[in-house]
C-alpha cells in the first residue's frame, strides 16, 4: 500500500464515514421496500387466512389448537372448529327445514304388484316408503287483475256510486306490484343482481320489457320510504350503550365531468346481535361520525382510524379491535414465516380470542365471561405487552413489524377496555361483516348513480343487513312494512323497526 492511498486527513475520515452512514441507509431504504414488495404479492397471490400454520407452532412449540380458534368463531359466534383431526361419526343425512310446506306425491305399485304371486287375491296397502327431497317451482308471472264492486241503489240515484277501498301499495299506480317491487330491490342488494341484468331476465321469462330506468325507480321509491325508518333505527342505536362502527368506499356517478366518479363512503354503525345502519357520506372525515353518534355516551368500538377520535358525548368510551392489531402482526410474520419475534405475539393474541370462544362454545353468560377474562386474559395481556415492547426495541424502522408495534402499543389502553366493560366484544369483527355484502355487491352494481341516492341506497343497505343480523326474512318484513308505509304517523315508526319487529312476533 501506498503511502498516497493510507487516509491522513481529518476530511477524508469525514467522508469516509458520510459513504457508510449512506450505505447503511441504502440497505435499510431496500429491506424495506423489498418488504412492501413482498406484501403486495402477497396481498395479490397470497391465501386470504390468517391463521399460523401446523408448522409454525411447531417451530416455537405452540399450541396447535389455538391457532384454530381466531376470526370466524368471533365474528359470527359460530362453534369453535379444532384442528386436531379425529375420526368423527357422520351426523346423517342432513333434515330439511320444519318450515318448509310439505307436498305428497303417492306412488302407486304396478297392476303385477298389486296381486299375489302366491294366491292371486289383490294385496292391501299397509304402509309406505318415504323419502324427501328440496322442491322448486320456477317463478311463474301473471298478470294480477283487481276488480274493486261498484254499488249504487236504483230508487236512491242522487246518493251516488260507492265502491271498495284500494289496498295500500309501495308505489301508487305502478305498473308491477308489491311483491315484483321488492322482489327487484331483494334481488339487487342481497343477490347482488344489477337492475340491467334484471331486465334482461323479465324480457326473456315474460316478454315483457322494463327499462333499468324504470327498474331504478323503483329501488330509489322503496330507499326514500326507508329514509325515515333508519332513522328510527339509528335513535335506536343512540339509545343503547355500545356501538361498533367501520367505513369502507363506494363510488358515486357525480357528473361533474371529470370523467371518473367520485370515492364517496358508507359509514356502517351497529350493535352486535342487532340492527346495522348505514350513513351515505361523500367524504371520509370526521363530520360523518361526529354528526351520526351526536351526543352519544356508550362504548364505541373502531379501529384505529383517527376520524374516530374527538366525537360522541363527554361520557364516551372508546375501545379498540384485536383483530385489526393482530393483523398488522400477521402481515408481519407473512413476509417471514419463520419471524422468531411475530409468530409467538400472534400466537399469544390467538390465546385471547381463545378466552372468548371458549366462553362462547359454553354458553356462558357475559357476567361468567368477564369473570373468565379476567382469570386468563388479563395475565396474557401482559404478556404480549412485554412481547411488543421487546420486538419494538430490534424492529426495523418503517417495517411491518414496527409498525405494528406502534400500533397495538399507540392503542393499548383501548384494546384493553374489554377488561372493563363485561358486554365488549374483543373484535370489530361482526362490523366488518356487514360491509361483505357492500364490498359483493359494488362490483356487480359498479357504482351508485348520484350523490342524492346515495342516502336511499344506504337505508335499504341498512334494512337488508339488520334482517340478516336479527334472522328476519327480508321479503316477508318489506311485503308488511311498505304498503302504505308513506302514509304512517312517523311516532309509530319505531314500532316498525326490524328489531321492534322481532321482539313483537318472536
Amino acid at each position: 500500500m501506498s503511502l498516497a492511498s493510507i487516509p491522513s486527513a481529518p476530511a477524508d475520515l469525514e467522508l469516509i464515514a458520510q459513504l457508510k452512514s449512506k450505505l447503511q441507509y441504502a440497505e435499510l431504504r431496500i429491506r424495506v421496500l423489498e418488504e412492501r414488495l413482498r406484501l403486495m404479492r402477497i396481498e395479490k397471490y397470497g391465501a386470504g387466512g390468517e391463521k399460523l400454520s401446523q408448522a409454525q407452532m411447531q417451530l416455537f412449540e405452540l399450541a396447535p389448537v389455538v391457532s384454530e380458534m381466531i376470526e370466524q368463531a368471533e365474528s359470527e359466534h359460530a362453534p369453535v372448529h379444532r384442528s386436531t383431526k379425529k375420526s368423527v361419526k357422520h351426523p346423517g343425512r342432513q333434515e330439511l327445514p320444519a318450515n318448509l310446506p310439505r307436498v305428497e306425491r303417492v306412488l302407486a305399485c304396478t297392476p303385477d304388484q298389486r296381486v299375489c304371486k302366491r294366491c292371486g287375491r289383490e294385496t292391501v296397502v299397509i304402509g309406505y316408503e318415504e323419502s324427501s327431497q328440496l322442491e322448486v317451482e320456477p317463478a311463474e308471472y301473471f298478470v294480477l287483475v283487481t276488480k274493486r264492486e261498484k254499488r249504487a241503489c236504483r230508487s236512491s240515484e242522487d246518493l251516488g256510486v260507492v265502491s271498495t277501498l284500494l289496498l295500500p301499495r309501495i308505489i301508487e299506480k305502478c305498473l308491477a306490484s308489491d311483491r315484483i317491487v321488492i322482489d327487484t330491490v331483494v334481488s339487487k342488494y342481497c343477490n347482488h343482481t344489477p337492475l340491467h341484468r334484471q331486465s334482461v331476465i323479465l324480457e326473456r321469462d315474460t316478454g315483457l320489457e322494463i327499462s333499468r330506468a324504470t327498474l331504478d325507480g323503483w329501488v330509489l321509491k322503496v330507499g326514500e320510504l326507508l329514509i325515515p325508518m333508519v332513522a328510527a333505527m339509528r335513535r335506536e342505536l343512540i339509545s343503547g350503550s355500545y356501538i361498533q362502527a367501520d367505513e369502507t368506499p363506494v363510488d358515486v356517478q357525480t357528473r361533474e365531468g371529470r370523467g371518473k366518479n367520485h370515492q364517496a363512503y358508507l359509514w356502517q354503525y351497529s350493535r352486535p346481535g342487532g340492527s346495522v345502519v348505514f350513513d351515505f357520506r361523500l367524504g371520509r372525515g370526521r363530520d360523518g361520525p361526529k354528526r351520526f353518534l351526536g351526543q352519544f355516551e356508550g362504548i364505541l368500538q373502531t379501529d384505529g382510524y383517527a376520524a374516530y377520535e374527538q366525537i360522541g358525548g363527554p361520557g364516551m368510551v372508546h375501545a379498540a379491535c384485536w383483530a385489526h392489531a393482530r393483523r398488522q402482526f400477521f402481515q408481519a410474520v407473512q413476509l417471514n414465516p419463520q419471524d422468531p419475534v411475530a409468530t409467538p405475539i400472534v400466537a399469544r393474541m390467538n390465546e385471547l380470542f381463545a378466552v372468548d370462544a371458549d366462553a362462547r362454545r359454553k354458553a356462558l353468560s357475559v357476567t361468567a365471561r368477564h369473570v373468565r377474562r379476567q382469570e386468563r386474559a388479563k395475565p396474557l395481556l401482559d404478556d404480549i405487552r412485554s412481547k411488543i415492547k421487546a420486538a419494538q426495541s430490534i424492529a426495523l424502522p418503517s417495517s411491518a413489524l414496527s409498525k405494528a408495534c406502534q400500533y397495538a402499543l399507540t392503542l393499548w389502553r383501548k384494546l384493553t377496555r374489554f377488561l372493563e366493560y363485561p358486554e365488549l366484544e374483543l373484535s370489530n369483527n361482526m362490523a366488518e361483516n356487514s360491509m361483505r355484502p357492500v364490498a359483493l355487491g359494488r362490483k356487480n352494481w359498479i357504482h351508485i348513480g348520484s350523490p342524492q341516492a346515495g342516502p336511499k341506497v344506504a337505508a335499504i343497505l341498512s334494512i337488508v343487513e339488520s334482517c340478516r343480523r336479527l334472522k328476519l326474512p327480508v321479503r316477508d318484513y318489506l311485503a308488511a312494512v311498505l304498503p302504505g308505509f308513506a302514509d304512517l304517523p312517523i311516532q309509530c315508526l319505531a314500532s316498525r323497526t326490524p328489531a321492534a319487529w322481532v321482539a313483537q312476533h318472536s
